[in-house]
């Protein structure tokens, strides 16, 4: 006779209980989250913009002078 496999009941550990913000993906650890890896790609965005202008300006010294 076959194992019954109808019954998982405690199978796969428990659940934390959310809020009802956190179900909707609007808790406040989310929002800090969010905001902070917004301000974490300005940075990287304004860095790599100043390497890009700092690159260019010397090759178009170096147009110029030729």
């Amino acid at each position: 006779m076959a194992k019954s496999r109808n019954n998982l009941l405690g199978v796969g550990g428990q659940r934390k209980k959310l809020s009802r913000a956190d179900q909707q993906g609007n808790g406040p650890a989310r929002n800090a989250d969010r905001k902070a890896a917004a301000d974490q790609k300005q940075e990287l965005v304004r860095k790599m913009r100043e390497r890009a202008e700092g690159v260019s300006a010397p090759e178009e010294l170096q147009e110029n002078q030729a």
